[in-house]
């Protein structure tokens, strides 16, 4: 005897059902909303390009260089932009801002560092190529209210929202529940044929009996739609682990490694002041700033044999930097006794701090002499540490920041004195970012 369900059946059909009837229903008040929408933007861009600008102009020149950081209606990597001109100080502060929004910061004006030290000090780029015209066109786009849905007055004076064709839409959502209800019916009617039909042609109905669930496990694992969500949540949170894992991998921040012979730069560059390019010469006129030679360090040790009592520390007792200078003489084969070389001579196998990628070219000279860029700018207050440490991340997203927001040093400097003369009245400011200058070009790092 043949076996038939026939809740199963029906239920199909009642969905399908609801699926016609909203697929016929929506596409005219999608359609009609739409038009709506379109025409109380294009009134908002009217009135918004009659105060300030061109709002058409206005969105290619956000789309092409603000909407990387920033939306106008919610906050992103940068403010919301829409409501500036009522938060700023005044139009003329935010052409000053866009242009040069660090002169602003160190200015001292009051707005300025609050918006910088609420976004992280993460400093804004600088548009000098925007004229003022083009900023009001920018606003003009960005100072458009955000659009509503729109609502019709209904004869009592109360809002309601309208269908397609002004049909309020509890009218149409009524009608909806009529004919499903109707559906409803008819489906009770069929189903009750169907069981007629089938008692009379002998065949077995159980579709009264609810079959036996299976376990939630088993229907997830049989389920193939969740197995596919599964495994691309799985992929992804793997995927966002891994790089995040991998973009650790050679950065050494906070690195301090202990050293063969300990080198206190808080005694040399510190209290004595020795400036750092004495030791590290190279650094002058070559890629790399260079280990110092021993026998730079006997330069002064041939007479310094023992630290004074002063320099002396709760950590670092006066016994224990005389040990150190004295494991520099077995290094370089001098005897203190007879103040001569015995010609014996040990290698001392320093431990490297600063370590930059085979991929990426760094030129000390570059930055120090023609830049006239302080040591500490990269590796922070060394007249301080008794044990040298990497102090920055020394990552390609800080090397950039740094030429963002870094004014090149042109107050004397020939080398830069043709380049800045014709990039100055290319942007129409006095002092010139390393970025302006092309420093963001991929060739400069990479080649």
């Amino acid at each position: 005897m043949k076996k038939q369900n026939l809740h199963f059946s029906i239920a199909k059909t009642l969905l399908i059902a609801i699926a016609l009837l909203f697929s016929f229903s929506q596409p005219g008040f999608a359609q009609d909303t739409e038009e709506e929408g379109t025409e109380q933007t294009e009134a908002q861009e009217s009135e918004s390009s009659s105060e300030l600008g061109d709002a058409t102009r206005g969105k290619e020149l956000f789309q092409t260089n603000c909407a990387a950081c920033h939306q106008r209606y919610k906050r992103s990597t940068g403010p919301a932009l829409y409501g500036s001109l009522e938060r700023a100080p005044s139009r003329q502060w935010l052409y000053d801002w866009i242009h040069n929004s660090t002169a602003l910061i160190k200015a001292g004006d009051a707005y300025a560092v609050k918006i910088y030290n609420e976004y992280n000090q993460s400093p804004m780029t600088h548009f000098p190529q925007l004229s003022e015209s083009d900023i009001d066109d920018i606003l003009a786009y960005t100072e458009q209210p955000k659009p509503e849905p729109q609502v019709a007055q209904s004869a009592d004076g109360s809002s309601t929202t309208t269908a397609s064709g002004g049909i309020p839409t509890t009218v149409v959502l009524g009608i909806l529940a009529l004919v499903l209800l109707l559906l409803v019916v008819i489906l009770v009617l069929v189903n009750k044929t169907l069981k007629r039909f089938a008692e009379a042609k002998g065949i077995e109905i159980y579709g009264d009996h609810t079959p036996q669930q299976k376990p939630l496990w088993k229907m997830v694992v049989e389920n193939q739609f969740i197995v596919m969500i599964f495994a691309v949540v799985v992929m992804l949170v793997g995927s966002y682990g891994v790089y995040y894992y991998l973009m650790q991998i050679g950065v050494d921040q906070g690195y301090e490694p202990v050293q063969p012979i300990h080198y206190s730069h808080r005694i040399h560059a510190g209290d004595n002041q020795i400036e750092c390019k004495y030791c590290h010469s190279s650094a002058r006129h070559s890629e790399t700033a260079g280990i110092p030679s021993l026998n730079t360090c006997m330069n002064c040790h041939m007479a310094i044999s023992e630290v004074s009592e002063e320099t002396a520390t709760e950590e670092y007792s006066k016994a224990f930097y005389d040990g150190e200078i004295a494991k520099l003489y077995d290094a370089v084969g001098w005897d203190p006794e007879k103040h001569q070389y015995t010609g014996k001579t040990k290698p001392v196998k320093w431990v490297r701090i600063h370590n930059l990628p085979d991929l990426a070219y760094f030129n000390h000279s570059q930055h120090v002499e023609v830049g006239n860029i302080d040591c500490q700018t990269c590796h922070g207050p060394v007249e301080d540490m008794e044990i040298v440490r990497q102090e920055e991340k020394l990552t390609m997203g800080w090397c950039i920041d740094c030429h963002r927001t870094t004014n090149v040093k042109m107050e004397g400097n020939k080398y830069y004195e043709k380049v800045h003369e014709q990039l100055s009245k290319k942007y129409g400011v006095e002092q010139l970012t390393e970025a302006q200058m092309g420093g963001l070009e991929c060739g400069r790092c990479h080649y």
